[in-house]
């Protein structure tokens, strides 16, 4: 008897992702069958999106033809997504709460993805959640479908925490199409569920849903600010500022700011870099990277093992972990030196170069690659280690913004070395760790090796950051910062004279 495959709840919406990035795939010209369209316009135009040339990629698209028609239409979507015009209205006064509590409009969400990213929504969520505001978390439309999730519900609840799926019969092609399509659901949810605050994470396509709901109900919106992407893309693309798709991106998130009734982000570089873009620096204002209760129990280390340094997170190349591991090859080489161990947690773009590179300097048996772990199992992986490392490099994104994973570490008691950048700076400080020049891999060596050799300033370190963490950096302490700067949000608007004229009370 023939076996009955089940059909995946959301097949359709996985082949309509499938077509979106077949269509701009690299893959696909390398799989053309003649030689003369691997190096024509279709190639061509690629070749222009890559690197981030969208009205060259559109032209070079239309001249392939037939061949180019979905790649043509997902361009002019990007295009259209990046300089349509912004929705902008706002209300003179937004009442009253309603009770309905905090709808956060985000990219992706857990159980499916973890980073820190989505750790910090959870956070930011159970907190206000426990504080008693109601809570619900929307993701952007199509997720988690656009990861893989074919049997994703269209409600998911976390850790007490309800989530939402816009999860349409198909994705569309363009992004902007894809916009709409996201707004008019986030429409109904709005309609049922009428929460007090729109507040929208990073990135731009998130408020510019958020905006487009606030004229539809006259709802106040803020903004989260938790990265600049336009710098994420810029520091793995070697076109830098004069790309289109950075000037555009750059400049849509900056529009998105702006309309804003309140803009929040992670640290005070981040908060002058806003402020410099033109958002009155009354209504920006900085949370950062907090923890929950797991990570504020510092536990004493296991002395009978070696000396161990670790990182945790996404392993991409910026984060200077190639640094890393030839400090500890520096560390290996002088016999005189105790033994030190270097233990990296997760996966991402760098690792198979950062195993390799290991291997080349015959550190089998000295570093360790986990690979990606559950979040819960962080706790205890801060606990096998002596001291963590950020040894960040040195690039604009790097000099904005901060990690999570070092907020967590300190938590749990263990002294942080990093990279001398303003927002690792911050966290740091002289009294929470060690901070080195970034790319030097010497001063990195050296300070392992201070603190490897010297256990009082270790635990010196640890306690500090253990008990600033505690203090400061909380998600519950999070939860009463964003409580106020809502408040603060909805009262200012019987005050405003006009969209740009927005006050907030500069709450930190």
């Amino acid at each position: 008897m023939r076996k009955e495959i089940p059909v995946p709840t959301h097949a359709a919406a996985a082949a309509s992702v499938l077509a979106r990035h077949l269509a701009r795939s690299t893959d696909r010209v390398s799989s053309l069958p003649q030689p003369w369209l691997r190096s024509g316009s279709y190639a061509a135009a690629v070749d222009a999106l890559t690197r981030g040339d969208l009205t060259s990629a559109a032209g070079h698209a239309e001249a392939a033809g037939a061949i180019g028609r979905l790649l043509r239409q997902q361009v002019a979507g990007d295009l259209a997504l990046l300089t349509r015009p912004l929705e902008t209205t706002r209300s003179t006064s937004y009442g009253p709460p309603t009770g309905g509590g905090v709808l956060h409009l985000v990219t992706n969400a857990l159980p499916e993805v973890q980073a820190g990213y989505t750790v910090r929504t959870q956070g930011i969520a159970r907190a206000q959640l426990s504080a008693g505001t109601p809570v619900r978390v929307v993701t952007q439309l199509g997720f988690p479908v656009t990861k893989g999730h074919l049997r994703a519900d269209f409600e998911v609840v976390v850790d007490g925490v309800t989530h939402h799926r816009l999860l349409p019969r198909r994705l569309p092609l363009r992004a902007d199409a894809a916009l709409a399509r996201g707004i008019e659901h986030a429409a109904r949810l709005v309609e049922q569920v009428r929460p007090d605050v729109l507040h929208a994470h990073s990135n731009h396509v998130n408020a510019q849903v958020a905006l487009a709901l606030r004229a539809r109900f006259a709802i106040p919106v803020v903004y989260e600010a938790r990265g600049f992407l336009e710098e994420t893309w810029r520091s793995r693309n070697s076109r830098g500022t004069d790309a289109e798709t950075y000037r555009l991106a750059r400049a849509r998130e900056t529009e998105c700011m702006l309309a804003a009734d309140a803009v929040v982000t992670l640290s005070e570089a981040m908060r002058s870099a806003i402020v410099d873009r033109g958002v009155p620096a009354d209504r920006v204002h900085v949370v950062g990277n907090g923890v929950d209760p797991r990570f504020l129990t510092a536990s004493q280390v296991d002395e009978g093992r070696p000396f161990t340094v670790g990182v945790v997170g996404t392993l991409n190349a910026y984060e200077g972990i190639d640094v890393l591991i030839r400090a500890v090859a520096e560390l290996r080489d002088d016999p005189a030196q105790a033994p030190t161990r270097l233990l990296i947690v997760g996966d991402g773009p760098a690792r198979a170069d950062l195993e390799a590179l290991a291997d080349s300097l015959g550190l089998q048996g000295t570093v360790a690659f986990t690979g990606r772990v559950p979040h819960s199992a962080v706790p205890g992986i801060y606990r096998s280690i002596d001291v963590y490392a950020v040894p960040r490099a040195d690039l604009p994104v790097t000099r904005l913004v901060p990690p999570l994973k070092p907020v967590e570490a300190m938590g749990l008691g263990r002294p942080v070395i990093a990279s001398d950048l303003a927002p690792l700076r911050e966290l740091v400080g002289d009294e929470r760790g060690l901070l080195v020049p970034p790319g030097d891999r010497h001063a990195l060596a050296a300070a392992i090796a201070r603190l490897r050799d010297d256990p009082g300033l270790r635990h010196t370190l640890g306690a500090a950051g253990s008990s600033w963490a505690a203090t400061h950096r909380t998600w519950a302490a999070a939860a009463d910062s964003y409580q106020q700067i809502y408040a603060s949000t909805r009262a200012s608007a019987t005050t405003r004279t006009t969209p740009s004229a927005v006050t907030t009370g500069g709450h930190r």
